[in-house]
């Protein structure tokens, strides 16, 4: 049981990862695009974050290897994070240009 609420939480994650990086545009061509350029802006700043938080997590437990899953995991936290505060930087007409 154990496993399959592993799983499970792992994929919500990732859903959430999707959905807090989903940007609406004017039809579902224009949705992708729009999605897709936002993950492709932030995953190498994301990457970076989770790498640097592997590293303090690895050297803190004296070499052990933090596993993929749990890597992965720490990604989506903070893709999550990143997603959420460049949306509300984005909707706040800071992004847009517009006063």
């Amino acid at each position: 049981m154990q496993d399959l609420k592993g799983k499970v939480s792992f994929y919500l994650s990732a859903l959430l990862y999707l959905l807090f990086n989903l940007r609406l545009g004017g039809d579902g061509v224009a949705t992708l695009k729009a999605t897709l350029w936002q993950i492709a802006q932030t995953a190498p700043y994301v990457a970076g974050v989770t790498y640097v938080f592997i590293a303090f997590l690895q050297y803190m437990s004296d070499g052990a290897k933090v596993p993929w899953n749990r890597r992965f995991r720490l990604f989506f936290a903070v893709g999550i994070f990143a997603g959420l505060m460049y949306a509300i930087y984005e909707y706040a007409g800071q992004g847009t240009g517009v006063q």
